[in-house]
């Protein structure tokens, strides 16, 4: 989940946020029962991990793993890590699992998560919540009614890095999307990405946009660009999470960066009305075939087979 606060600064609301944020990271550094950090190198940025101390079900290394594997997913994607310096807070928790994901972009980069007691090193490699969160930091801060944008992309580019660092399988990615983004599809009162705001629309309609759009834009220019170019593109113009930008302003980047106009023309045709998308026919083209049970198969001979490989291996592949 990506925090509010950076995107609101102009506010006197935000700027006691940012000073409570302040507070609290200042906090947790210099808390007694938290660790001095492990910093982890990325090519391109530094992460410092806090693990609060107590019981847990899985030692310090794993944590530092599980977040290691999560910066390399996302520097793979990205061809570095987005930011030069992020905090990451691991904080324990009653139960199994991770919860309670955020990701704020003012007054500094800083990731926070709950990781539950009975939690072990099979949940840990298996769950996507760290590297979703680490994708929040390749995108500017947009205005509150855009936040679809900033959930969709990290819902969408997570699977496909953990898939390109060799984390994930491609079935495994393929499967979790057919099932998944039927929940991004408009319903009968929709008026479009920025005016309906359901949670369905704000993170699977935000992944749905980035569907088409990496398709589109692998289509127009023969599988030689997909959406990470763009994503790129916008993060070499600057536009991380501690930037705040137009949205306009980042997708006409990004349509630079890829010569085409896909993510300017796709946002005009789905923001303010609903776009029903035919999802059975697009995975039919992509060659994708899913079984009741989620085994997936692929046809190889599908009109948009090599589109559908290019975008877990990468147009950065020969």
């Amino acid at each position: 989940m990506r925090d509010r606060t950076r995107s609101s600064a102009r506010s006197i609301i935000s700027s006691l946020s940012k000073l409570a944020l302040l507070t609290s990271m200042i906090a947790f550094a210099s808390d007694n029962h938290s660790s001095k950090p492990t910093t982890i190198e990325a090519p391109g940025g530094r992460i410092d991990v806090f693990v609060e101390s107590g019981e847990s079900g899985v030692g310090h290394e794993n944590l530092i793993e599980w977040v290691r594997d999560a910066s390399e997913s996302v520097a793979v994607y990205y061809g570095h890590y987005p930011v030069p310096h992020v905090a990451v807070r691991l904080a324990t928790i009653g139960g199994r699992g991770v919860h309670n994901g955020r990701t704020f972009g003012s007054p500094a980069a800083l990731i926070t998560i709950s990781v539950g007691r009975q939690t072990n090193v099979a949940d840990l490699k298996a769950d996507w919540t760290m590297t979703h969160e680490m994708v929040h930091l390749a995108f500017p801060s947009v205005a509150k009614r855009h936040h679809w944008i900033e959930e969709g992309t990290a819902t969408y580019v997570e699977p496909i890095a953990r898939v390109r660092a060799g984390f994930l399988e491609p079935s495994r990615m393929w499967s979790d999307l057919v099932r998944d983004l039927p929940q991004g599809l408009p319903g009968p009162e929709d008026q479009g990405l920025d005016v309906t705001h359901t949670w369905g629309r704000t993170y699977w309609g935000g992944a749905l946009f980035c569907l088409l759009a990496d398709v589109q834009i692998h289509q127009r220019t023969h599988n030689q660009k997909g959406l990470e170019d763009a994503l790129r593109g916008i993060l070499a113009a600057g536009g991380n999470i501690t930037e705040g930008w137009p949205l306009e302003r980042a997708l006409r980047v990004g349509d630079a960066a890829t010569g085409t106009h896909v993510l300017e023309n796709l946002y005009e045709e789905m923001k303010n009305k609903p776009v029903i998308v035919n999802l059975p026919s697009l995975w039919k083209e992509l060659g994708v075939q899913r079984s009741q049970a989620g085994d997936i198969s692929f046809t190889d001979d599908a009109p948009l087979a090599s589109v559908r490989k290019s975008i877990t291996e990468g147009t950065d592949l020969p």
